[in-house]
C-alpha cells in the first residue's frame, strides 16, 4: 500500500516537472547538438499536455487505491 503512494507521488512530481518544462518555467534538458535526432528537440512541446495529464492520473490513482 505504501509503495502505491510512493509511486503516485513520483508520478505527481514528474508531472509537475513536465508541466514546468512545457510552459517554460524550468529549463529544458533537451539542448540542440550536432547529430541529434530532430524529434528529441520537439518532445518538450508535448509536455504542456502530458504533464497535467500525468498529475491528473496520479491524483485519480491516489483516491482509487484500496485502503
Amino acid at each position: 500500500m505504501v509503495a502505491n503512494y510512493i509511486d503516485e507521488f513520483i508520478m505527481f512530481c514528474v508531472g509537475l516537472w513536465m508541466t514546468g518544462v512545457g510552459f517554460g518555467l524550468l529549463k529544458s534538458p533537451f539542448q540542440a547538438r550536432s547529430g541529434q535526432q530532430p524529434w528529441l528537440l520537439q518532445v518538450a512541446k508535448h509536455f504542456k499536455w502530458m504533464g497535467p495529464l500525468l498529475i491528473l492520473i496520479a491524483i485519480v490513482l491516489a483516491f482509487a487505491a484500496p485502503s
